[in-house]
């Protein structure tokens, strides 16, 4: 008999679940709690349960724990786990620490097939979706080794988040549930770089968090150049559906652009950025792309990336150079991972 992966179901799925299976509905919600609030890695944990309950959960059902393989701690206080999933896949999460709160940046799928040329996390391609519980997972084995709350989370991590669009949508809905962790939508980020069938079906979801894009370039030529995904949704494809995203849901669009020496970071890249984004009431986060072992591409100088976001304030677009955390460990994307292998 295949077991339940039980930290992936929603309330109303664990309701139904538990009613099959002879229990209450008032259990499937103390279940929950066990779950999602106290972060219990075993059944025997959940001790308001019969033993009679605990002994049908441990046969028909399994709970999702992560293993911390690897941990580095930078000097700011930024943490990069690289965690072993029940598999022996491993996975990167990344704990940022801010005056307003700690932020998480998960992974969504082991590895990445959208094969960006400036990013470590596609070297090796894309091995398998995560379920939802093995990206729930993240938050609650990074709390549990550092003793402090989560506040907000980004979808930035290894993988192509709506490349996993079912059990993403089904992260969002646990982890924002009240019997759980209830963290708001609005503290949730959910970066994609572009796959425009998948932006419509989540407009329709009508979601209260953050879409960011994975812009990197101007011109669909540039762009084909480091992002392959535009060879199927080119620039005019991807901006038409932001436009309809924002028209749907009411929000606000975050364009994330990496600064690339030599490739996207000229003043006449900051002006056709600006009539890309013509019309929308956005946010653009200029990123100093992390040099990555095997790729020909390096970050842009600071007075570069300065002087592109001074055009960028110029010519009306709020711009903002990110502020690097980590840098003394292998905190972008997929680095740790790929030393790992």
């Amino acid at each position: 008999m295949n077991r339940i992966d039980i930290k992936s179901l929603n309330p109303e799925q664990l309701a139904e679940f538990a009613v099959e299976n002879g229990l209450k509905g008032f259990n499937a919600k103390q279940i929950y709690v066990w779950l999602h609030q106290k972060n219990v890695t075993d059944f025997d944990q959940m001790t308001n349960l019969s033993k009679q309950a605990r002994e049908m959960l441990k046969e028909k059902c399994f709970i999702t724990n992560l293993e911390i393989a690897q941990k580095q701690v930078s000097v700011d206080g930024t943490i990069k786990y690289l965690y072993r999933l029940p598999d022996g896949n491993c996975i990167e999460t990344v704990l940022m620490r801010y005056e307003h709160g700690n932020s998480i940046c998960v992974s969504s799928q082991v590895g990445c097939r959208m094969g960006c040329k400036f990013c470590a996390s596609t070297q090796g391609g894309k091995v398998r979706d995560l379920a939802a519980s093995e990206i729930l997972s993240q938050l609650y084995a990074t709390e549990q080794d550092t003793g402090e709350r989560v506040s907000n989370i980004v979808l930035m991590g290894i993988g192509e988040p709506l490349d996993n669009f079912d059990n993403v949508i089904s992260f969002i809905g646990i982890i924002t549930s009240k019997d759980g962790k209830n963290i708001s939508q609005r503290n949730i980020s959910l970066s994609t770089c572009g796959i425009v069938p998948k932006i419509y079906e989540l407009a329709k979801l009508k979601l209260g968090i953050t879409l960011s894009i994975s812009l990197h370039a101007t011109t669909n030529e540039a762009r084909k150049r480091t992002m392959p995904v535009s060879n199927a949704y080119p620039l005019e494809q991807l901006m038409q559906a932001c436009r309809d995203y924002t028209k749907t849901t009411g929000r606000r669009i975050s364009f994330e652009y990496a600064m690339i020496k030599g490739e996207n970071d000229t003043q006449e890249d900051a002006v056709r950025l600006s009539k890309l984004l013509h019309g929308f009431i956005n946010h653009v986060n200029l990123i100093p792309v992390n040099p990555v072992d095997g790729s020909p591409f390096s970050q842009s100088d600071a007075r570069i990336i300065k002087e592109f976001q001074s055009k960028l304030t110029q010519l009306g677009v709020n711009a903002t150079i990110r502020r690097r955390l980590g840098q003394d460990i292998s905190a972008a994307c997929g680095q740790l991972r790929n030393e790992h292998r």
